[in-house]
């Protein structure tokens, strides 16, 4: 099972608060992958959907978020419920040689993919010898 986290949220109008009693928020589980022209963020976010996935890169952090929304049928509300929204939450810190200005992200099937390339005058290159 995923480590649950204590931390601030943000609120619709960006105030941050406290999360409530009932309010879970988990860190995802990741997988990183490096070769030689970027890093590759693999997060497990399973029932986000795209409009409920926050994505941000700030200097040098990444941060991931997303929210299960769990919908009631038109006119029901519910008296009791088991089963409550989800929170996920991940916080990165970045190196210097990454491009996050070129920050690339897919949601697919619960798998969220953020590729952040290296900058390119990092970038491994062949140089071609010439002869006179």
């Amino acid at each position: 099972m995923n480590e649950q986290t204590e931390m601030t949220t943000r609120q619709e109008d960006g105030a941050l608060r406290a999360p409530t009693e009932r309010e879970l928020i988990l860190r995802p589980a990741v997988d990183i992958f490096e070769d030689a022209n970027a890093i590759v963020v693999e997060a497990d976010m399973p029932g986000v959907a795209k409009d409920r996935l926050d994505i941000q890169v700030d200097r040098n952090s990444l941060t991931l978020e997303g929210e299960v929304a769990i919908t009631m049928p038109e006119g029901m509300r519910a008296l009791y419920a088991d089963v409550r929204g989800t929170r996920y939450r991940r916080n990165f810190s970045l190196s210097s040689e990454l491009d996050t200005e070129q920050v690339e992200a897919n949601l697919k099937d619960g798998l969220l993919r953020v590729r952040i390339p290296k900058r390119a005058e990092l970038q491994p290159r062949k140089i071609e010898v010439k002869t006179d």
